[in-house]
């Protein structure tokens, strides 16, 4: 597949101007009532029926009855969640999503919006060590269709990012995020992570490698959200998926150094702003690079990651990974917490992953 660069993300719905104001703050405060009851049922004591901020919306707008049977099923399955990760021991004790409205089309009854959601969870056990807190940004278009006194009914919600990891989504992802490159030479086969606990020992020397671990770190905490213009963008409208250019960049940041040769060779690994291997951006190709070249080694199970390791996931099981995440913080109980692009997330812990997608496949690499 060829990665075309987009630069503007989450833009497909053309803005009209002549929608005016009022119906736009409409619009705008249903879908925000949506997204937080979504985050709202992942926080310790809220996400019941009578708290519902959708539950307010009646009149000029609110949820079709369709949608209002997907955000019941959408919020039990996210309070079913939280109780997963309440028996792995995490909580979170606050949550808080905001929505702006990107872009409006209206064409007779029916309307467009393009949102962004940006949410942040805060986790309810912590240490001196551990994240205080994980959040995302998310696109998303929305559709509207008015009744004949012209009240409009949200009927549909549709995730316009390549990725698929927000915190609080819900669907099971039925495409990866980067497909991958035909296998050239037999590429080398990553060995799949438990995602058991507790993991065996497996410290991380910080020294013998001689990258730079903390500048890893801190590029990803630097661009999770607002990405590195030296570099393009390959998340949204079909462009494939950020998560690999976005990891090769902070490893990058740390110290690891370009291969140059052709694009398609995964013994290669170079970007710039210009051309990107594919072993750059492509999840497949990064981890056929990254073991062939030695750069990293398979960690037996996912609790053993410490900063600057990575994370790829296999949602289907099918054998072709789909994402990939950086370790960006580790606590005392031994969770690594990880970011990503496509969908932008920051220290989210990968117990929160495990119990999320069940039955995905990890593959964890030492860096």
């Amino acid at each position: 597949m060829a990665l075309v660069p987009n630069w503007s993300a989450g833009a497909a719905v053309t803005d009209d101007p002549t929608v005016d104001a009022a119906t736009k703050a409409t619009f705008q405060r249903l879908a925000d009532a949506v997204f937080t009851d979504r985050t709202q049922a992942l926080v310790e004591g809220a996400g019941t029926k009578e708290t519902r901020h959708t539950a307010g919306f009646s009149g000029s707008v609110s949820l079709s009855g369709g949608q209002t049977r997907e955000q019941t099923s959408a919020l039990k399955e996210l309070r079913d969640r939280r109780g997963r990760l309440a028996r792995l021991g995490e909580t979170y004790r606050a949550g808080s999503t905001q929505v702006r409205l990107d872009a409006t089309q209206v064409k007779g009854r029916k309307a467009k919006v393009a949102v962004t959601e940006t949410t942040t969870l805060t986790y309810g056990r912590t240490t001196a060590k551990s994240p205080q807190s994980t959040g995302f940004q998310a696109h998303h278009e929305l559709t509207f269709t008015a009744d004949r006194h012209g009240n409009w009914r949200l009927t549909g919600i549709r995730d316009t990012d390549d990725g698929y990891l927000a915190v609080n989504q819900v669907a099971a992802p039925d495409v990866a995020e980067e497909q991958s490159a035909a296998e050239d030479d037999g590429p080398p086969s990553a060995v799949r992570a438990a995602t058991t606990r507790p993991a065996p020992a497996k410290a991380k020397n910080f020294s013998a490698s001689g990258y730079d671990y903390k500048a890893m770190v801190a590029y990803a905490q630097k661009y999770w959200s607002k990405y590195n213009p030296a570099y393009p963008n390959f998340n949204g409208q079909g462009a494939g998926g950020d998560c690999t250019n976005f990891v090769s960049q902070a490893l990058k940041a740390g110290g690891w150094k370009h291969v140059p040769g052709y694009t398609y060779d995964f013994h290669k690994w170079f970007g710039n702003s210009e051309i990107q291997s594919d072993s750059f951006v492509g999840v497949n190709e990064w981890s056929w690079f990254a073991l062939s070249s030695k750069r990293v080694t398979s960690l037996a199970n996912v609790y053993q990651m410490d900063l600057g390791d990575v994370l790829q996931m296999d949602f289907n099981r099918d054998g072709s990974k789909d994402h990939t995440m950086i370790v960006t913080s580790r606590d005392r109980r031994g969770v690594p917490y990880v970011t990503y692009h496509s969908t932008n997330t920051y220290n989210r812990s990968v117990a929160s992953l495990v119990a999320s997608y069940p039955n995905a496949a990890f593959y964890a690499y030492r860096t």
